[in-house]
């Protein structure tokens, strides 16, 4: 599954999962690109890849608000100008709002879609042709909220859905292109995001408890297991897989 001189975008790479494949892409001679509005967090992550085993890849960050179509363009310039082209997009940011329907806000509403849906329309449009030049590929960053639906978590379970559904039509579009398109549906991931969610929960060491026993194998995953998978679609390994919503659940879907 090597990476030797592939470019890859990762957004929302300051943290959590994207954090994790940021170093693990970069570990197999990747260079990456880390996009997050997190500046600060960015630059620590990329400082981190450089004092890495000196054979391993390169990166770099760039402040990006992945919902705004001027900033995203920007990001890609960069890209292109830095490295000269770009094989592998992994559209990873994300927010979540845990609340009831009937309590979100259209503002809220708007928000979560524009950062989880939008960013993945707008990243692939202004990557794509790069990506098609070098028949690379894309990995968008699902959920199984998108497959199975989620209690108190309508917005994020339809914005997940729909990039599900969206990874499935765009692998038809770019197969004649030589561009595979695949999607990642992970349940329980110990991320700052999730974490933020517990907080928000009534009872936050009930739920901690409810997340693990929703596992058959008695956990949630490290962010590092679910960068495994990203690395998989990402490579030459997953070379005959596309348009695939690959569950990293352990077992958490096969419950009744």
């Amino acid at each position: 599954m090597q990476l030797q001189g592939k470019v890859a975008i990762i957004t929302g790479g300051a943290s959590g999962i994207g954090e994790a494949t940021a170093k693990l892409f970069a570990s197999f001679g990747a260079k990456v690109i880390i996009a997050d509005w997190n500046e600060a967090e960015a630059n620590r992550v990329a400082n981190e890849i450089h004092l890495m085993n000196p054979s391993c890849g390169s990166a770099i960050a760039v402040k990006t608000d992945v919902s705004s179509e001027q900033q995203v363009k920007l990001l890609v310039q960069q890209t292109v100008t830095t490295f000269g082209s770009i094989d592998i997009l992994f559209n990873n940011a994300a927010v979540v709002l845990p609340k009831e329907l009937e309590d979100i806000t259209s503002e809220e509403w708007t928000r979560v879609l524009d950062i989880n849906l939008k960013s993945v329309y707008l990243m692939i449009k202004y990557c794509i042709p790069e990506i098609r030049k070098n028949r690379g590929n894309i990995v968008n960053m699902a959920s199984l909220n998108g497959l199975m639906g989620q209690r108190q978590n309508p917005v994020y379970s339809a914005t997940k859905g729909a990039v599900i559904a969206m990874t499935k039509a765009l692998a038809l579009d770019y197969a004649k292109d030589g561009v595979r398109v695949n999607c990642i549906c992970p349940a329980g991931v110990m991320t700052p995001l999730l974490e933020e969610w517990i907080g928000q929960q009534p009872d936050p060491a009930g739920t901690i408890q409810q997340l693990i026993d929703m596992h058959p194998i008695g956990r949630c995953a490290t962010t590092e297991e679910v960068a495994k998978a990203a690395l998989y679609l990402a490579s030459d390994a997953s070379v005959f897989i596309t348009g695939v919503a690959l569950p990293v659940d352990g077992g958490a879907s096969l419950g009744y």
